[in-house]
């Protein structure tokens, strides 16, 4: 049972995942602004964990350094509010179905960087090492041609949206969607660093849940001054009733979970494990997107 909970949890992840792109792009095609969507995400995240972390590690965690901290808040800047807020602006410019295709490109920037940090071996002179590489390189290939063409839009059986756009942005524009999907390639290098220092930063404090509590914690302050200086319209700060709020209520509670669970795998099995099933995230996105009629 313990050989089949990674690989579980790794599909519950990958669901998650694409649920979340689905509501978010609905939320941010009905005039949701992102940033405030990424800092509520946070805060709601920072609300549920916090009790928990402090119920079950008080007592065993140990003390937190002003170094260790320092280096959490640092963590969190990067691969937490920061890349989520770039991600998500990228995702206004794109699709979920775009969105999920670029998470694909995490198994390379993941494996790449853990190579550069000796975390993963390469050898060249190898096979395995060459059916590695090309096995990037066809990764890397298939992922730009998947976000970057905008083929026919795939019809659903449902004539009736779920989501009504009501935003002016225009999606289809090629300029604003490769800029989308620049963004959403530079995010995912963002939380692949993240993803693979993380093990570093269980060696120096080994509590997990407080260890991304902490982090989240961090992030929901750094997304709110992000959001402050970016997000200067005060009347998109205000929650409705309407799918901003169902993406805002869904995102902060999975994120407490998600958050959790990817460091649970990243000490279990390695960042490169944890980046393995991502490809699924864009085969849930389309039949979610295709069942729903987004």
């Amino acid at each position: 049972m313990g050989s089949i909970a990674p690989y579980a949890v790794s599909l519950l992840l990958r669901l998650i995942y694409g649920v979340t792109n689905i509501l978010t792009k609905g939320a941010f095609s009905q005039g949701t602004s992102a940033c405030v969507l990424v800092f509520y995400r946070f805060l709601i995240a920072s609300v549920l964990l916090l009790p928990v972390a402090y119920a079950f590690e008080r007592k065993t965690a140990p003390p937190l350094s002003f170094k260790v901290s320092l280096k959490l808040f640092v963590h969190a800047l990067y691969g937490m509010s920061a890349s989520t807020i770039i991600s998500y602006i990228g995702l206004k410019y794109t699709s979920a179905t775009s969105a999920s295709a670029v998470t694909n490109l995490l198994p390379v920037f993941t494996f790449f960087l853990a190579v550069l940090l000796r975390m993963e071996s390469l050898n060249l002179k190898r096979s395995h090492g060459i059916v590695k590489v090309s096995g990037l390189v066809l990764c890397s290939i298939g992922v730009t041609v998947l976000a970057l063409y905008q083929g026919p839009e795939l019809k659903s059986f449902i004539h009736h949206r779920l989501f009504r756009q009501t935003s002016h942005d225009s999606t289809n524009s090629a300029r604003k969607w490769i800029l989308g999907v620049i963004l959403q390639s530079f995010a995912a290098a963002m939380w692949a660093l993240w993803a693979v220092l993380q093990g570093h930063l269980f060696g120096e404090y080994p509590s997990k849940l407080l260890n991304t509590t902490l982090q989240i914690v961090f992030a929901s302050i750094q997304s709110f001054l992000m959001a402050l200086l970016i997000e200067r319209d005060f009347s998109r700060w205000k929650l409705c009733l309407d799918v901003g709020l169902v993406a805002i209520l869904f995102c902060g509670i999975t994120l407490a979970i998600l958050c959790y669970l990817q460091v649970w795998l990243v000490d279990m099995r390695g960042p490169v494990f944890l980046s393995t099933a991502v490809p699924l995230t864009l085969l849930f996105t389309i039949i979610l997107t295709f069942l729903i009629g987004l």
